[in-house]
């Protein structure tokens, strides 16, 4: 069967046509779904084929390889032309009097579909879904790799359909479709808090922070204190640590004392004090300053009365 006037041909419906977008008809509404305007030749040869009701198309852009799927809203438009809604124009990278090749479609009723929004602004609406199933009823059909628009608050939304089960290319008119959201093309996930992490070289940096000096025991450190209960005529000098270890590493050593050492050592005697580990025999002049020392002492020692035997009279046998 085969028409002159349109060159239709064999029993399934498949024409080329020049698109232009809505705007060149003056039917704005049609940019809110997906439904385009055909003549009506297209009309007359669809009434005679047996095809499922409702009409579905397939549109191919052979120059780009480009597919998607679409329904009809009128027959009114000039022979060998159709009006599209433009942004599946953009979708199929059609311009202005490209050639579209049309074919009739039957697709399964979708049970599944997952969007995914271009912006995050689109979740900002109080009630996406809400608006998002108004929006719908104008669409017949979704393929995958398609991106949809919809228009809120004078706001333009595109929304990718990423994922459509059972097929590529669903029918949405009368069924339960799920719908499911990916996050939007511009989220970032927040970023997560890094606890900071010590390098090898900051550890060894703690470990070579000292620890406080604690107090080391200092040897005869004390106050002298006389047998006899008479107060000191010297204040003891302060032993320090550092002084301990110089005598202990010149005594442990097989070198001879210095005259330094011998001359503190001697003047450690004189002043009466108790030293350990002196040497046994002392110099003359040790000597010399111990008896000046005990005569500087006697003076105080006479002050008080000493016992003298024999002191008594004498008395003879023979009377």
């Amino acid at each position: 069967m085969f028409f002159d006037s349109y060159g239709y041909h064999g029993t399934s419906f498949e024409q080329t046509y020049r698109c232009y977008p809505a705007s060149f008809i003056e039917k704005p509404q049609i940019e809110s779904g997906d439904k385009i305007i055909m003549p009506p030749s297209a009309l007359d040869r669809l009434a005679s084929l047996h095809i499922d009701y409702p009409m579905l198309f397939e549109l191919r852009n052979a120059a780009a390889e480009r597919v998607s799927h679409c329904g009809v809203l009128e027959f009114i438009a000039e022979e060998g032309m159709i009006y599209m809604p433009y942004w599946m124009m953009e979708n199929m990278l059609l311009q202005e009097g490209d050639i579209v090749r049309v074919k009739n479609a039957t697709l399964p009723k979708g049970k599944y579909v997952k969007l995914q929004p271009h912006t995050k602004d689109f979740l900002d609406i109080s009630n996406p879904k809400a608006i998002l199933e108004t929006t719908l009823r104008n669409f017949s059909c979704l393929t995958t790799g398609d991106s949809i628009m919809v228009a809120y608050n004078n706001k333009k939304y595109y929304i990718d359909i990423i994922e459509t089960k059972p097929a590529n290319a669903i029918s949405i008119i009368e069924t339960d479709c799920e719908v499911d959201f990916a996050p939007p093309l511009d989220y970032k996930e927040p970023e997560k808090p890094v606890a900071p992490r010590l390098s090898n070289k900051g550890t060894a940096k703690v470990d070579e922070v000292p620890a406080e000096a604690e107090p080391k025991f200092n040897p005869f450190s004390g106050s002298g204190r006389r047998l006899d209960g008479k107060p000191l005529k010297y204040d003891p000098p302060p032993v320090s640590s550092s002084g301990s270890k110089d005598k202990q590493h010149v005594r442990n050593g097989n070198s001879q004392p210095s005259a330094a050492s011998s001359s503190q050592s001697t003047a450690q005697q004189s002043q009466g004090k108790l030293v350990f580990g002196s040497n046994s025999s002392r110099t003359k002049e040790t000597k010399k300053e111990a008896v000046k020392e005990s005569k500087q002492e006697s003076p105080q020692k006479n002050e008080e009365p000493k016992f003298q035997p024999f002191t008594g009279k004498k008395y003879s046998l023979r009377g």
